[in-house]
C-alpha cells in the first residue's frame, strides 16, 4: 500500500512566490479594473472641461491637485501595462514566447516598457 503525502492544512498565501508571468497576469487584471473604475471620474472631468471656460478652469484645478496627479499616474501606468501585457497575451495565444525562459523575458519586457513609457508620458504631461 502506497503512502499518500499529507496535504497542507494551512495555506499561507503570503509565503507563496508566484513566478513573474503570474505576477504580470494578476497586475494585468488589476490594471483593467483600475481603468474601468477610473472611467466615471475621467468622463466627469471631460464633461466639466467642455462646458465653458469656468468649467475648464475647474477641471484644470482638479487636475493640479497632488493626489489627483498621483492617481492619474497610476491610471496612465495601468493603461500602458494593460496594453503591453495584452499584446504579450495575444502573442502567447499564437504560441509565440510560450517557453519558460521566453515567458519570463517577455514579462520583464512588459514591466520595463510600461514603466518607461509611463515616465515619458508623465514627463510630457507635467
Amino acid at each position: 500500500m502506497t503512502q499518500i503525502a499529507e496535504r497542507p492544512r494551512f495555506l499561507n498565501l503570503m509565503k507563496i512566490r508566484l513566478p513573474l508571468p503570474g505576477v504580470l497576469s494578476i497586475l494585468h487584471r488589476i490594471s483593467g479594473v483600475l481603468m474601468v473604475l477610473a472611467i466615471p471620474f475621467l468622463i466627469y472631468l471631460l464633461d466639466l472641461s467642455l462646458r465653458d471656460a469656468a468649467g475648464f478652469a475647474a477641471a484644470a484645478g482638479v487636475l493640479d491637485m497632488l493626489l489627483i496627479k498621483l492617481g492619474l499616474a497610476v491610471i496612465v501606468w495601468g493603461l500602458f501595462h494593460h496594453l503591453f501585457a495584452g499584446i504579450r497575451y495575444l502573442l502567447l495565444d499564437m504560441d509565440i514566447g510560450v517557453e519558460k525562459q521566453q515567458a519570463r523575458a517577455s514579462s520583464w519586457i512588459v514591466f520595463g516598457v510600461s514603466i518607461v513609457v509611463t515616465l515619458i508620458v508623465l514627463g510630457v504631461i507635467w
